[in-house]
């Protein structure tokens, strides 16, 4: 059968993505336990596998980040990479895949997970990161191969090759047909399938589905092409070379099938990818990385363990690094590595030195961050890639609930950026709230359970404060006295304001029209800030905002005037004025721009009207076929959780983006709520 497509070529490293709850942590085990890695194949239902080993992938019984495991196959060594499947933890999938060699895509014969699949797919295909799909739970799909694979195809911007083809016992799939090899297998339970005859109506099912894959391998091969126009049977050999080189070239997408929880078609995939899937020079060569004796790697991630510090995930792209190499990225040392190991979910077992193509994790590099190009050359190499976050579309405010942690939960929110920098914090100076932006109540739910569970800091959250103003209607002039006597000097300043509202979005101007310096000009400034100082917070209880204050007259004593007078003199002229100035509430109005699936666009219509939202209008998102993109305007109160409801509509793929754009006054009843609820909030 000639060498399949080159034979072993280096460490391998794997990406396993797929859709949120397709299977992909059972493949891993399924793959760990064929390999002999682990004695027994766990499950995550009973909490034994070696992926989804954190607490908090436990307890919610879902991936949350990245699980890493090291096996060997035939002689080789592969680095699987399990990446979580929901969208709000795709960016710890997003940062590792651009150093992985080639990626296991699973999926589900469903037609609801297919807008997930197209998303990850998308992922892949930007980076140009060659891969296999694997359809799973075979034994329990309810619709044919054909059908399936009419049904994921659109997911796909290259054509989905099918490289196996299903057998039936009844209602059941009790093997398959390898198209490649021409043989026929049938499943045995937690043990290498056994090859029948390939006979009968099998026979004629293989032929026809073979014919088809042929055909797609001839677009990009016209030597085939003419073999098959010319009905000669091509060698064997030459179809393997091109299913190798079309994988590598990223013209197809091979699809193969099983059940990972029976280990049914493991072995087939682990020889598909043995032999088809590129080695870790041709990885490098894609991310511009020459071999020679400095070394390159790749932080995939970062890990802050509670007895052995920080751990940075690492792809070696070239050269060696070994424990006590001293790194480098392309702004800064990194530190010096203080070990070198090997990773079987959370088990970590040192080792020697990393070579070119192993996936390592290298201890207490306190200056690497994932997605960073780390090097030993005298001169740091450029980055290979740029990870970009998605926008945060969830936010909370925590705080320590003991006052004494205070500075204990800063650290902690600093490893958690480390960890995850899909995660924003926010110190908001305004409200002194903290506040955390993610990418969904899961994802936050988790940051925050972190917070507790992995750096021992008790937190209490809340619903973060809304950014209401307020301003005036009415133009009002007012005076401002303040007068104390005690012993010694006494306090004396007095203003005459003049306050009146300004065109949304103006601000505050303050100005002076004395004359015949009834207020000295030294003490003006001090004024002004009183009048800032009172603007802090109107009879409503907000910031007052888009107003003009003009001071024009008053009165001073040569002796008890001062600064501090004149000041307070100021606030009180503002603070005795604002009730008489017809005081508003202003709300933030944003420009929202939801992306979903067309099927659900008149939910997302519906959701966006039942929360106040003026809709400009949707169009089809570009460069996404059966998408579409939403806009519209709409309070920022009503953004906090407007992704819960998006996600729902969505089968969890539609997200957005939004961005300030105006104030706009807001009456009535839910007015007096707010306000009511600010007032018995002090």
């Amino acid at each position: 059968m000639g060498d399949n497509g080159g034979g072993p070529t280096g460490p391998r490293c794997i990406a396993i993505v797929g859709p949120f709850q397709s299977g992909k942590t059972t493949l891993l085990e399924a793959i760990l336990a064929r390999t002999g890695a682990v004695s027994r194949q766990g499950t995550v239902d009973a909490g034994t596998s070696v992926g989804d080993a954190s607490k908090e992938a436990r307890d919610h019984k879902m991936s949350v980040e990245i699980s890493v495991a090291t096996t060997t196959f035939m002689g080789d060594a592969y680095t699987f990479i399990d990446c979580p499947g929901s969208v709000e933890f795709v960016h710890d999938m997003r940062a590792a895949l651009p150093a992985v060699d080639a990626a296991i895509v699973v999926c589900e014969a469903d037609e609801k997970k297919v807008p997930q699949l197209q998303l990850i797919l998308r992922e892949l295909e930007e980076l140009n990161v060659p891969h296999f799909l694997f359809l799973n739970k075979i034994d329990k799909a309810d619709t044919r191969l054909s059908e399936a694979l009419r049904m994921l195809q659109p997911a796909s911007r290259v054509p989905l090759l099918l490289r196996q083809i299903p057998t039936w016992s009844g209602e059941t799939v009790n093997g398959f047909v390898d198209l490649a090899l021409e043989r026929a297998f049938v499943y045995r339970e937690n043990q290498a399938s056994e090859i029948i005859p390939l006979e009968g109506e099998v026979l004629d099912m293989e032929k026809q589905a073979r014919f088809s894959m042929l055909e797609t391998l001839a677009d990009h091969d016209d030597a085939l092409m003419e073999q098959l126009l010319e009905d000669i049977t091509p060698p064997r050999d030459r179809i393997f070379d091109d299913l190798r080189k079309e994988l590598r070239d990223r013209l197809v997408c091979p699809m193969l099938m099983g059940v990972a929880s029976r280990t049914n078609g493991i072995l087939r995939l682990l020889k598909a990818l043995r032999h088809e899937a590129p080695g870790p020079a041709e990885t490098a060569e894609r991310l511009g990385v020459k071999a020679g004796n400095e070394a390159v790697g790749y932080v995939m991630k970062t890990f802050h363990t509670a007895h052995g510090g920080k751990l940075s995930i690492t792809r070696v792209l070239a050269g060696q690094i070994s424990d006590s190499t001293v790194l480098q990225s392309p702004t800064d040392e990194v530190g010096r590595v203080a070990g070198v190991f090997k990773m079987l979910g959370q088990t970590q077992e040192k080792r020697g030195a990393a070579g070119a193509g192993e996936t390592v994790a290298l201890a207490k590099l306190d200056g690497a961050e994932t997605g960073d190009t780390i090097s030993t050359g005298k001169q740091p190499h450029k980055a290979l890639v740029e990870v970009k976050t998605s926008p945060p579309v969830l936010n909370i405010a925590v705080s320590a609930r003991e006052r004494k942690d205070d500075v204990k939960l800063g650290q902690a929110l600093s490893k958690l950026l480390d960890e995850d920098p899909s995660i924003t914090v926010i110190q908001n100076q305004e409200t002194h709230e903290v506040v955390l932006w993610g990418q969904g109540e899961m994802h936050l739910r988790v940051a925050t359970e972190r917070l507790a569970d992995r750096f021992g800091v008790a937190i209490e959250r809340h619903r973060p404060s809304v950014g209401y103003r307020e301003t005036i209607r009415k133009t009002v002039t007012q005076r401002g006295r303040h007068k104390k006597q005690s012993g010694g000097h006494g306090q004396f300043g007095d203003v005459v304001l003049e306050i009146k509202p300004l065109p949304r979005s103006s601000g505050f101007e303050f100005s002076e029209r004395i004359t015949g310096g009834v207020v000295p000009r030294n003490y003006i400034p001090s004024v002004e800030e009183g009048v800032v100082d009172a603007l802090k917070e109107g009879p409503l209880g907000f910031p007052v905002v888009d107003i003009a204050v003009a001071l024009i007259d008053g009165s001073y004593h040569t002796v008890d005037s001062s600064d501090m007078a004149f000041r307070t003199a100021g606030r009180i002229g503002i603070v005795e004025a604002l009730p008489q100035c017809g005081p508003v509430l202003l709300e933030p109005i944003h420009e929202v721009e939801i992306v979903c699936p067309n099927e659900a666009t008149a939910k997302i219509n519906a959701i966006l009207s039942g929360r106040r939202g003026q809709i400009l209008g949707f169009d089809t998102r570009e460069g996404w076929p059966g998408w579409d993109t939403v806009r519209a305007q709409m309070p920022e109160s009503e953004i906090g959780d407007l992704i819960i409801e998006v996600r729902s509509a969505t089968a969890g793929v539609g997200t957005f983006t939004f961005k300030f754009d105006h104030m706009a006054e807001l009456t009535g009843k839910t007015a007096d709520q707010i306000v009511a609820a600010r007032k018995a909030a002090e």
